[in-house]
């Protein structure tokens, strides 16, 4: 391998179902150059960029890229093995943003996960560049679809513009939306960047993008794939100069936007809270003392877990974020590995359980007379173990959705597992209010079967986190 190999593909082949997409594919893209996929719709250009980022899991072969620091290594390969990308950009067949997020936003957003130095002077350059500063502060779905292509496409390129090091650009039909003149830009861009050492794969159907590449790969209908290569001049196109590399923050990226996407718009919390006082207000209003009494303390403390329960059950707001223009695949591209388990974690509810489950005890006890008055001291543990089964079924859901499926029936069936972790809590909730708390580890005792609920909760957590990438 050359020192200037910034990406190699060996023996890739890759499958839809039984449909051989791409068969022992040897490819290296190096620094300074600029490389097109042509060739026409389903042919494999789209795929064999994604899986260029180890978006896509291959049958045979591996994939590796240079990382500053420790040379080229593995992205992914058909062993299962993956990690994360070094910094890089992307630019998908469909934009990959939010229309909640701002301009400014995803634009800083996009360095942050790619580790470039950059402060409000630096985004307005780049948006001037692109003919967005106006419009910075507009939320992307205000965009018209060239505005929002534009802003999509400067994403792109900007973790190359702003690094010292060169670093590979992925972009999947950029020009498409583009007016002639966004276009001119791009392609003036593009040379630019190749002159500073990056390295840039696109994938297109523009002759005018296809005449300056240095290197094109043409799919044929018979799934062979042919190298080009052509002599391209310099470029003296002067594009804004680049500043300081530092520390990547990926997953901290991912958590502070899903927190202002929920801020700017509260779908996930409203959700989620609406059916759960309902709950409650009903088991309040049909539910009296008598009957309560009639059919014991567990029906009363299964009352009490009902509302949190729900809220937890409940398919998290954040699948559709990411469902909106492949967002949820960008993201997925940038973190890597842990983007399963990170959303799992951002998409479920966490905090409702807590102040719901005190609420139904203060609400609905007044139907009941209780021995124990000890029990709100120890509701906390309930809460806790409750937060684990919320991380469960955003996984369940996750898994479900697979980014694409979104309207997947089957979820329903999944959650059902999560009915057994319920059960637990009722039964020591019960134990609990009648005989008050105790610490033994036998079966009967309410610290073991909180325990294991959180137990089953874990490893629904760990199934659905992890088997999808084994």
């Amino acid at each position: 391998m050359e020192d200037k190999t910034l990406i190699q593909i060996l023996g890739l082949e890759i499958h839809r179902g039984n449909r051989l997409i791409i068969s022992d594919l040897d490819f290296d893209l190096v620094e300074g150059e600029l490389v097109t996929l042509v060739g026409s719709n389903g042919c494999g250009k789209t795929t064999l960029l994604e899986s260029s980022a180890g978006m896509h899991t291959i049958s045979s072969g591996s994939i590796f890229w240079k990382h500053d620091s420790s040379g080229m290594v593995l992205v992914r390969d058909s062993e299962g093995r993956r990690n994360p990308l070094p910094p890089m950009g992307l630019t998908l067949q469909k934009n990959g943003m939010s229309g909640e997020e701002t301009v400014q936003e995803r634009l800083m957003t996009v360095l942050k996960v790619s580790g470039c130095e950059f402060d409000h002077i630096k985004i307005s350059e780049l948006l001037d560049c692109w003919g967005l500063k106006h419009r910075s502060s507009d939320r992307i779905s205000q965009l018209s679809g060239g505005l929002a292509r534009r802003l999509s496409v400067l994403s792109g390129l900007a973790p190359a513009l702003l690094s010292k090091n060169p670093r590979v650009v992925l972009l999947d039909e950029p020009s498409e939306g583009l007016d002639k003149s966004a276009k001119l830009l791009l392609i003036n861009w593009l040379r630019s960047l190749i002159s500073r050492g990056h390295g840039i794969i696109l994938a297109t159907h523009d002759s005018d993008l296809i005449s300056v590449a240095d290197r094109t790969l043409t799919f044929t209908d018979d799934k062979k794939i042919i190298f080009n290569s052509k002599s391209q001049p310099e470029s003296d196109f002067t594009i804004p100069s680049f500043t300081n590399n530092i520390s990547i923050k990926k997953t901290s990226s991912l958590f502070n936007w899903a927190y202002r996407m929920e801020k700017r718009n509260p779908i996930d919390t409203i959700n989620r809270l609406i059916p759960a006082i309902l709950a409650l207000l009903l088991s309040h209003a049909l539910i009296s003392e008598e009957e309560i009494s009639t059919v014991g303390v567990d029906f009363f403390s299964a009352l009490i877990l009902l509302p949190p329960f729900i809220s937890v059950v409940i398919p998290p707001a954040l699948i559709g974020r990411y469902a909106e223009e492949n967002c949820g695949r960008w993201w997925s591209a940038v973190i890597g590995p842990n983007f399963r388990l990170s959303s799992s974690i951002i998409g479920s509810s966490v905090l409702l359980p807590i102040p719901l489950i005190y609420l139904s005890w203060f609400v609905l006890s007044d139907n009941i007379q209780i021995a124990n008055d000890s029990v709100v001291y120890w509701l906390w543990l309930p809460c806790l173990i409750m937060c684990f089964v919320a991380i469960a079924s955003s996984s369940l859901h996750l898994l479900v959705s697979d980014l694409r499926r979104s309207g997947a029936s089957v979820v329903s069936l999944l959650l059902l597992v999560l009915v057994w972790p319920f059960i637990e809590l009722v039964d020591s909730l019960e134990i609990i209010i009648i005989h008050g708390m105790s610490t033994g580890l036998s079966l009967e005792e309410p610290i073991f079967m909180m325990f294991l609920a959180g137990i089953i909760s874990l490893l629904v957590w760990m199934v659905s986190v992890y088997l999808p990438e084994a």
